[in-house]
Formats: C-alpha cells, structure tokens, sequence
C-alpha cells in the first residue's frame, strides 16, 4: 500500500491514474487544504439576527478584534512554528467579539490542521449559525464530513458552498471526489469538468480530465 509506505498523493494518483481500468477506487484521504479568510468582510447588520447593534465600548472592541484578527492572519501564513500564535491571536479577537465569523472559521482551520476535527468541526458549526453565507465554512465543515467518510453530509456541505460560491475550484473537485466515492459517477463528471475551467493550472487537472472523459 503506497499511502502507508509514505508515498506522496500526487505519485500514488499518477499510479492510480496509469493503472486505471474502469472506475478508478478513491481510497486514500485527500488531506484537502481549508479555505482561510483573507480579509475581513461583515455581513449586513439585518442579516445577523442574533446580534444586538452595540453600543459605543461595544464598537471599541470590536475594533480591537479586527486588530487581533488582522495580527492573527499575518501569522498564520503556513509555518507551523507560528501557528499557536495565530489561534491566540484569533482566540483573543473572539474574546473582544464573539461574533466575528472571520476568526472562528480560521481558529477552526487551526485545528484541522492538528486533526482536532471536533474542536474545528464545532467552530464551523458556530459559524455557520451566526452566518450562514460564508461558503468557506461549508467547504471546511464538508472536509471533515469526508475525512470522517460521511459521505452524504460532505455532499451537502460542498453543494452548499457552491451555492454560495459556484467559481470555488476546490469545492467542485472535492464534491466530484465525494460523488465518485458514492458510486454517482455520473453526478461527479460536470464538477471535474469544472474544476478545469475553474483551475486549468490546478494541482489535480490531470485527475479531473482523466474523470470527465
């Protein structure tokens, strides 16, 4: 088994690939990488119904979140080394406002990233609960779903967040996965051939054209 022997994705794919006859099993993790939030972006105040428009210390810390956000993001650029400061960063953003999505969905990806996924999994769920329309919350959540191989509820999710985002690559490529693993292949194809469009430079064109065809 080349997964278990430390054999990297993309080499066991290109087997996977050349070996192919008929339909190709999808029996390795994809270890999908979560969408982040890059910039802080706040829905209108009508569409956050459980929050009470804050009064004048209320708007001063949620200043002082977005500074504690912003300094999170800068940190949390990839190397490990940094990334307990970045979550404490994000921790401390939420302290000042609790409602600030943008951090729980990245805090979230912190702990995804240590597969702590109930930890990441109930940030995601708290996310979505007070914003359901970040779609980068339904991909992460849907990562977890196929990680944990619950098929179905990751279908859900990337359907999701292609409703709130149709031109999301990764979320096409990865609900094609999740249909190929249901048997619904014929689902699978018009999300591999998006994913091409989408990404014609992508890390996985190779596999989403060998899948359309």
């Amino acid at each position: 088994d080349e997964i278990s022997s430390g054999a990297s994705f993309r080499s066991v794919v290109r087997t996977l690939i050349a070996s192919r006859q008929g339909q190709l099993a999808f029996d390795f993790r994809l270890d999908a990488a979560p969408a982040k939030i890059l910039t802080l972006r706040r829905p209108p105040a009508d569409r956050l119904k459980t929050r009470v428009e804050p009064p004048a210390i209320a708007r001063h810390d949620i200043a002082r979140a977005e500074e504690c956000f912003r300094a999170g993001s800068v940190l949390d650029d990839g190397d490990e080394s940094k990334l307990e400061e970045a979550a404490a960063a994000y921790r401390r953003a939420l302290e000042f406002d609790p409602y600030l999505v943008a951090a729980l969905i990245n805090l979230a990806n912190i702990h995804y990233s240590r597969d702590e996924l109930a930890e990441a999994q109930a940030l995601y769920e708290s996310a979505i609960g007070l914003e359901p329309d970040f779609f980068e919350a339904h991909f992460n959540l849907g990562n977890i779903y196929h990680d944990l191989l619950r098929f179905p509820e990751a279908q859900a999710c990337y359907c999701e967040a292609l409703r709130l985002n149709p031109r999301y690559a990764d979320a096409h490529f990865y609900l094609a996965v999740t249909f190929e693993k249901m048997g619904l292949s014929q689902e699978a194809r018009p999300h591999w051939s998006a994913y091409q469009q989408l990404a014609p430079h992508g890390e996985w064109v190779e596999l989403a054209r060998e899948f359309s065809e």
